[in-house]
């Protein structure tokens, strides 16, 4: 097994001892994506959509370090803070991918670090 970490200053650092990725014969396991500007290290202002928007904006930065897209995204989890918000996430969600969608759970869970809507966990493949 080859395993390599993925890293990069363009996405939140990681507020734990965690990775923002792994890699691990050609399977790139990204951590829990917050909506944290990189850049000033809090969360961005707005409701889930902003939230949601700036997650993509994250996992596009760690995976362009891997040399992937979001194209070979094969599996998301989404944890919500709560369901009501799954459409307006959902809508920009969809935005994310050109028709090819990857496999997806999502839930809501009791709480969320630094009280965020949204986190987003994504599993890539080369």
């Amino acid at each position: 097994m080859k395993k390599k970490i993925i890293s990069t200053e363009n996405a939140p650092a990681a507020i734990g001892p965690y990775s923002q990725a792994v890699e691990v014969n050609g399977m790139l396991f990204l951590s829990g994506m917050l909506a944290i500007d990189p850049a000033k290290g809090d969360l961005v202002a707005g409701g889930v959509s902003e939230q949601t928007t700036q997650i993509f904006t994250n996992i596009r930065a760690v995976l362009a370090v891997a040399g992937v897209t979001t194209e070979q995204i094969v599996k998301t989890t989404v944890f919500l803070q709560d369901m009501s918000l799954f459409g307006e996430m959902n809508e920009v969600y969809a935005a994310q991918f050109n028709g090819s969608f990857p496999a997806r759970s999502a839930f809501a869970v009791k709480e969320l670090p630094k009280q965020a809507l949204v986190e987003i966990e994504v599993i890539a493949v080369r």
